[in-house]
């Protein structure tokens, strides 16, 4: 009886780091990006640190990829270019769904 436990539990742990490796999957959302305005999207979470990616047809994948608590670094998938947005983004203190780079003005958002 305790092998059978030992193989059950092995089995459960083996299914639980396999799920826990899969990428998050993507859920609806409200966007918003200085270029483009307010639009439905799809945000999925990317890591623990709060890095994520918006996508939705018609615009470019934007991508918040965190350094440090409050710091991260942006980057616009256009389909056929991928861009690293200039300088760094800091999370918005008005409201923390938003990134924001205060030397171009652009910000983010994902609600």
């Amino acid at each position: 009886m305790k092998a059978h436990r030992s193989v059950v539990f092995a089995g459960a742990a083996c299914a639980l780091a396999v799920l826990s490796a899969q990428p998050a999957s993507a859920k609806p959302a409200q966007c918003f990006t200085t270029d483009d305005g307010h639009y439905p999207c799809n945000f999925r979470g990317l890591d623990r640190d709060g890095s994520f990616v918006i996508t939705a047809p018609g615009y470019p994948t934007m991508t918040i990829e965190v350094e440090r608590p409050g710091v991260a670094w942006g980057f616009a998938d256009f389909g056929s270019r991928n861009v690293a947005l200039p300088g760094p983004y800091y999370r918005a203190r008005d409201d923390r769904a938003c990134w924001q780079n205060p030397d171009t003005g652009s910000r983010i958002c994902a609600w």
